[in-house]
């Protein structure tokens, strides 16, 4: 009796590890996080905000989860060519980010490198689309999603998870633009 109940619950997992693995190749290679506000400022308010590393300090999401983070700025002051290296507690991890366009004031796309806690290579744009007298703020990451990356997202909401820090950026930005 025990051994048949060992079989039944060992044939229930494969079916199981099957079916999540079969899920997980179903899915996109790629991913897309994205999220809009707008700000009742022009772009060329808005644009060195985001196109100098240093002034993210007063409103990216992550900058002050680490009391301790250790920031190292290189290449020009802001533009292409910009480069802000991080490294922090588990919160924030290790990473760089480098301006490899910035078409001012609508345009800005980063090359993004995650290396701790998992490794990763994206793409991040902002987008500024003048609208009057205010401004529509995108910002957006995209990228490749390898195998483990698919497995992972099965269990976490990507979108969700940064779309939130995302969100919460864009509207310390909006707080700044406005003042």
């Amino acid at each position: 009796m025990l051994q048949t109940t060992l079989i039944i619950i060992g044939v229930i997992v494969v079916i199981g590890v099957a079916a999540l693995l079969g899920l997980t190749i179903t899915m996109p290679n790629t991913f897309r996080v994205q999220r809009s506000a707008t700000m009742k400022a022009p772009p060329e308010k808005i644009f060195p905000l985001i196109n100098d590393f240093h002034q993210w300090l007063a409103w990216s999401p992550w900058e002050k989860l680490d009391p301790n983070l250790k920031r190292t700025y290189s290449g020009p002051s802001s533009g292409a060519g910009a480069v802000y290296e991080w490294e922090g507690n588990k919160q924030v991890g290790k990473g760089r980010m480098e301006i490899t366009e910035a078409l001012p004031p609508s345009k800005l796309t980063i090359k993004l490198d995650f290396l701790k806690p998992f490794e990763a290579h994206n793409t991040v744009d902002f987008l500024l689309d003048r609208q009057g007298d205010s401004t529509n703020v995108t910002w957006a990451m995209y990228g490749p999603q390898g195998f483990m990356f698919k497995l992972m997202h099965l269990f976490f909401n990507m979108d969700k998870m940064v779309g939130k820090d995302y969100e919460k950026g864009l509207a310390n930005l909006k707080s700044i633009v406005e003042k």
